[in-house]
């Protein structure tokens, strides 16, 4: 097995570097796989390269799609209709106008967190919110770098993973593993989401006012958006007014929770079997769904008037979806090929064999997978593809509730997975017009090493029977 881990650990390299280097996951995430099952296969003395790549690879990729291109379709349509609607920009005006320019990072972070808990993605999101973050960033004097750690906070981290009740991806992804729905483990969930949110908030004040205090201010920068530019695009947008922007967002929680908890629980569903599935591991899913789908028609009917082109809007949206899930099934696909290996042994036992503790072991494994790929959502989906029954076997024999192993799973998959190479880094910082070296090191901050301080507290607390 000696080749094969050592195609492992090249496959692994190469996939992070190619990833930061601008390199599509859809180019070379199946290279990489076939790489690693030729060095496997010069342990076996059988070498299967298009076998691999159609029969593992693309089932594996073919698997996923079939379970969350639903989400991830009626996500991105979502956020289009919020964002061509206006409705995004609405909400984060309002907001940043009630907090004025005196709490601009706070502003920023709380208006990002509505928009993504609410559905839209955290790329419409970063569009979104920029040209507000800019505004009032120059206004108070505050030093651009900071704006894209602000967005990184509100949208990378807690209301991607530990909210309870969240439809981004990362969320969604545990249901069909444990049996559980969206607002798993609700206890941990929120105290998880006021640290890293509160944690996240202070670290870039302290920043920016030392950095301020120190004589620096927001900068001189081209290609951006002027004060007088931002104000006249509120005014001609003829932007909805905050509460028929914030109804959608709102609808999306509330439909989700009542059809969880209390609608398809109800019906019997007993002919699930037939289709080869079971109740728990499609209700979460079909609450989003339903939850995604009602709060679509309902943006379009209260902003039907400022809609230009709703089949335009509808298009763009579709299209939008398509690279996003391709580019984590992708992952995933390498991720199996990878977990097929029989040198995937060695990998399995180590990440096993961490600890006693399924917590900790899942945690490790989550984030490392996703800082290796560069992605929560893929980090997640190749963990628990390849642990996730053992997982749940072993939380259940130490008496732990697997809502706490979905909320464990989602909120360690949003630490390491903003390495510099990650997807969602690379465009906020090009959406601001930051370097990483301008601004990565709070992105980190507040991403990466407070969200995985927060996963050690949250598992201690679980111990105790948090949930």
């Amino acid at each position: 097995m000696v080749f094969g881990t050592i195609g492992i650990i090249i496959s692994l390299i190469l996939l992070m570097y190619l990833a930061y280097r601008g390199f599509s996951v859809l180019i070379i995430a199946p290279i990489l796989a076939c790489f690693a099952a030729i060095m496997s296969g010069i342990d076996s003395g059988s070498i299967h390269i298009l076998a691999t790549y159609t029969e593992t690879f693309m089932s594996s990729l073919a698997g996923y799609v079939r379970s969350y291109f639903p989400i991830f379709l009626l996500g991105a349509i979502f956020g289009k209709v919020m964002d061509d609607t206006g409705s995004a920009k609405s909400i984060s005006y309002f907001i940043c106008e009630k907090f004025g320019k005196e709490r601009a990072i706070v502003a920023i972070v709380l208006a990002c967190a509505i928009l993504t808990y609410g559905g839209v993605s955290l790329f419409v999101v970063s569009f979104a919110i920029y040209p507000v973050a800019a505004a009032l960033f120059r206004e108070a004097g505050i030093p651009k770098r900071f704006i894209p750690g602000s967005i990184a906070c509100g949208a990378f981290t807690f209301t991607m993973t530990a909210l309870p009740g969240t439809p981004q991806i990362q969320n969604a992804i545990p249901m069909q593993y444990f049996g559980t729905d969206a607002y798993a483990a609700p206890v941990l969930g929120i105290i998880g989401s006021i640290i890293m949110g509160t944690s996240g908030v202070i670290w870039l004040q302290r920043r920016a006012k030392r950095a301020m205090a120190k004589g620096e201010g927001y900068g001189i920068h081209n290609n951006e958006p002027k004060e007088e530019d931002y104000e006249a695009e509120e005014k001609s947008k003829k932007l909805p007014n905050f509460g028929v922007a914030i109804l959608p967002i709102l609808l999306v929680l509330i439909v989700g929770f009542v059809t969880s908890k209390f609608i398809f629980p109800k019906l019997d569903l007993a002919y699930l079997e037939s289709y080869g599935t079971t109740a728990s591991k499609v209700v979460g899913n079909w609450s989003l769904i339903v939850a995604l789908v009602v709060s679509i028609v309902a943006a379009i009917i209260v902003n039907l008037r400022r809609m230009k082109n709703i089949v335009k809007t509808l298009t763009d949206g579709v299209s939008g979806s398509f690279l996003a899930i391709m580019n984590t099934a992708s992952e995933v696909g390498y991720g199996n090929v990878i977990a097929s290996m029989a040198a995937f042994a060695v990998v399995k036992g180590a990440l096993l064999g961490l600890s006693s503790n399924p917590l900790v072991s899942e945690a490790v494994s989550v984030s490392a997978l996703a800082g290796i790929t560069g992605s929560a959502s893929g980090g997640l989906s190749i963990a628990l593809e390849a642990l996730a029954d053992t997982y749940l076997k072993d939380a259940l024999a130490a008496n732990i509730d697997p809502q706490v192993l979905h909320r464990i799973a989602s909120m360690a998959c949003g630490g390491l997975d903003t390495m510099p190479h990650n997807g969602a880094v690379i465009t906020v910082l090009a959406v601001t017009g930051m370097t990483h070296r301008e601004s990565y090191g709070d992105i980190a901050m507040c991403t990466a090493i407070i969200p995985v301080i927060t996963v050690a507290i949250c598992i201690v607390l679980a111990t105790f029977g948090v949930c």
